[in-house]
C-alpha cells in the first residue's frame, strides 16, 4: 500500500537512492543534459533544483551547503562559476525533461533531462518566434521599400503594323495584270481531252447489221 507515500522512493534505500541522485544531479551539471528514466528524471528535478536556486548567491555559506549534497568539488566549481551567471535572471524551472520513447529491455519510459538555458537550438528558435510576433505593420512598408525591385522581363520587338498593312499600290496592280493577261492557248492545251477511241463493241456490231 502507498499510504503517506509523499515522494517516489525508486526501489532503493535511502542511501542508496541520495548518493544515486547525488550522482546524477554531478552529472547534469557538468554534461549539461543526461538521458534516464522519466521516474528518475522527475525524482532528479525535485533534488537538483534547488541547488541550482542556492548558488545564485555566490558565498561560503551556499557553496557548503551544496556541496554536503553533491560531495563533489569539481561540479561545485562548474556550478558556481558558469552555470550560476546564466541562471541568474531566470525564477525557477532552469530543468526540462523531454520524453524520448520506451526503452527494448523492460518497456520503461525514457526521458532526457536538460538544463534549459543550454539548449542553444531552442533558444534560437524562441528569439525567432519573437522578433516574428513582435513586428509593426510599418516595417512591412519599409522592407518593401527597401527591397530590389525585380528587373522587368525584355519585352518582345513587335512588328510596326503600318509597314505591314501599307503595302504599294502599284505592286498589287502588276500583280493582278500577270494574273489575268495569261495567254488563253496555254489553258487550252492544258485543257485538251485525248481523243475518245472507238470500242471494239461497235465495230463487232456494224459487221453483225452487214
Amino acid at each position: 500500500m502507498r499510504h503517506g507515500k509523499k515522494f517516489n522512493k525508486l526501489s532503493r534505500t535511502h542511501s542508496h537512492r541520495r548518493q544515486m541522485l547525488a550522482n546524477m544531479a554531478s552529472s547534469l551539471i557538468m554534461h549539461k543534459r543526461i538521458k534516464t528514466t522519466l521516474a528518475k528524471a522527475k525524482a532528479l528535478r525535485i533534488y537538483v533544483e534547488p541547488l541550482l536556486t542556492k548558488s545564485k548567491e555566490d558565498t561560503t555559506h551556499s557553496r557548503r551547503v551544496v556541496f554536503s549534497y553533491l560531495q563533489d568539488k569539481n561540479a561545485i566549481t562548474e556550478l558556481f562559476r558558469e552555470i550560476s551567471p546564466k541562471i541568474a535572471d531566470r525564477p525557477g524551472g532552469y530543468t526540462r525533461i523531454l520524453k524520448i520513447g520506451k526503452r527494448l529491455g523492460d518497456n520503461a519510459d525514457m526521458a532526457m533531462i536538460e538544463l534549459v538555458d543550454y539548449n542553444e537550438g531552442m533558444l534560437k528558435e524562441k528569439k525567432a518566434a519573437k522578433a516574428k510576433t513582435t513586428r509593426r505593420a510599418g516595417t512591412r512598408k519599409k522592407a518593401d521599400e527597401t527591397a530590389p525591385k525585380a528587373e522587368a522581363a525584355p519585352k518582345k520587338e513587335e512588328t510596326p503594323v503600318e509597314e505591314a498593312v501599307e503595302t504599294p499600290v502599284a505592286e498589287v496592280e502588276t500583280i493582278v495584270e500577270e494574273v489575268v493577261e495569261t495567254p488563253a492557248v496555254e489553258v487550252a492545251e492544258t485543257t485538251e481531252e485525248a481523243p475518245v477511241e472507238e470500242t471494239p463493241t461497235e465495230e463487232a456490231e456494224e459487221k453483225t447489221e452487214k
